[in-house]
C-alpha cells in the first residue's frame, strides 16, 4: 500500500477512502527528541536530585537562571 502523506490536494484520509483501507494500517515514525528537549530534561533531573523539595516554580526559576 502506497499512502503519501504530503500529497498536495489529497488527504491521507481521502487517501485511505480511495483505496478502501482502514487508517490502522498507516504507521507514524517518531523522529525522536530534540536535542534542546534531552538538554533540558537532563537539566531538571539534575536539579531535582540536589534539591527534591523544589516544585514547578522553583523549578521554573532555576531553570530561567541557568539560560
Amino acid at each position: 500500500m502506497m499512502i503519501e502523506p504530503n500529497l498536495p490536494g489529497l488527504s491521507v484520509g481521502k487517501q485511505f477512502t480511495l483505496l478502501s483501507t482502514l487508517r490502522l494500517s498507516f504507521h507514524y515514525e517518531s523522529t525522536g527528541e530534540t536535542d534542546m528537549n534531552l538538554d533540558l530534561t537532563h537539566e531538571i533531573d539534575e536539579q531535582f536530585l540536589d534539591t527534591p523539595f523544589y516544585g514547578v516554580r522553583h523549578m521554573t526559576w532555576h531553570l530561567r537562571d541557568e539560560s
